[in-house]
């Protein structure tokens, strides 16, 4: 175990990739729901679709500590999934995480679909393109909106702390500190309880520094494309 000052460095390491790794795949799996669902909606003429969408944009603002809840409950030994023993995990995690994120990419990589022209689609489809020829031409056209998506789910995803916090326990194993389902976001609010600033306050630079390298690639890979 390695130590600067007061920060135990792999306690720093551990918590950081339980962050990088619960919100990255997290934000994959939405990613993966939203991009097909996102060519339905927005091309799809279909009954109910102005609720749906309406139900897709309040998603973006579910409390995380009710989608915690639920899953919770869902997990839980006398709820239906409680055979799988995910509870207090980083796969719970995952799938709370997922549910708070995949709002905000579909609803983003919808407007960014809708924004592609009609002339776009119908000149493909008299080209001979299938619906699955069509669907990807759309999603390239929009990429730039969607990678926006994805940025946006990241965001949400890894300053979460509420829904983790219930489904995740917050566990870290001692003697050395090793993160279990304790990520940056739990660790700050822990260590701001324990009078423990500093380590807070560095647990909370290398937070907003991921943020930043995020919003930087996403940035980079927009205008490269555009470039």
């Amino acid at each position: 175990m390695s130590a600067f000052g007061d920060l135990n460095l792999n306690y720093l390491v551990s918590v950081t990739f339980v962050s990088l790794y619960v919100s990255t795949v997290a934000v994959a799996i939405s990613t993966l729901i939203s991009l097909p669902v996102s060519i339905g909606v927005a091309f799809g003429n279909f009954p109910g679709k102005r609720l749906l969408t309406t139900v897709i944009n309040t998603g973006m603002g579910f409390p995380s500590v009710v989608v915690g809840l639920v899953v919770l409950l869902t997990l839980s030994n006398a709820g239906p999934l409680g055979e799988l023993q995910l509870l207090f995990t980083p796969q719970a995690m995952i799938i709370s995480q997922t549910i708070l994120a995949t709002p905000v990419v579909l609803s983003v990589s919808i407007s960014a679909v809708e924004s592609v022209g009609g002339d776009l689609r119908d000149a493909a489809f008299a080209a001979g393109g299938t619906n699955t020829d069509v669907g990807l031409l759309v999603l390239r056209e929009a990429r730039y909106g969607i990678v926006t998506a994805v940025l946006a789910g990241y965001g949400r995803a890894i300053s979460e702390v509420g829904s983790v916090l219930i489904v995740g326990g917050n566990i870290v194993y001692p003697p050395e500190q090793t993160s279990f389902t304790r990520t940056l976001t739990t660790a700050v609010t822990v260590e701001a309880r324990r009078g423990n600033y500093e380590t807070g306050l560095a647990l909370g630079a290398v937070l907003l520094v991921l943020v930043l390298v995020v919003n930087a690639l996403g940035g980079r890979i927009r205008d490269g494309g555009r470039a």
